[in-house]
């Protein structure tokens, strides 16, 4: 079973996006086992980034990716437990882009952080289904 962990700021407060997100980790279940480590300030997240030995940052000044480009890259990394790290309302500590072993954006637009969760989330789900060759991606 792959395994990911997201390290993000604050709880998901919107019942509708905590439904969502509860639809993909259900597909997900016996593929992707997503470990949620929930911080309440900036400082926090930079702490817990500081313990890992690499991560992926959601950034709007990252690198975008197809969801082809983005499912290689993460079965690059199958075996290894990639830990994904998503700011808050004021964006990302500059020293924790700096340490990223790699800067993601998933757009050119503005999400809010609870809506980046959904959104990696059915990124993930995605991958895999890209990688199984199955019909969800067209």
């Amino acid at each position: 079973m792959f395994k990911v962990k997201v390290i993000t700021i604050g709880k998901c407060k919107e019942s509708w996006l905590n439904a969502a997100l509860f639809e993909y980790e259900k597909r997900l279940k016996n593929k992707m086992k997503i470990e949620w480590v929930l911080v309440e300030t900036n400082k926090e997240l930079l702490e817990k980034a500081s313990l890992e030995a690499s991560f992926i940052t959601l950034d709007l000044k990252g690198k975008l990716l197809s969801s082809e480009e983005f499912s290689r890259h993460l079965f690059s990394l199958f075996g290894l437990k990639p830990t994904f790290i998503i700011g808050g309302a004021e964006g990302l500590d500059p020293k924790i882009i700096q340490k990223a072993s790699f800067s993601w954006s998933l757009s050119p637009l503005t999400f809010t952080h609870q809506m980046v969760r959904l959104l990696l989330v059915e990124q993930l789900y995605r991958a895999l289904e890209i990688e199984a060759g199955s019909s969800y991606h067209k």
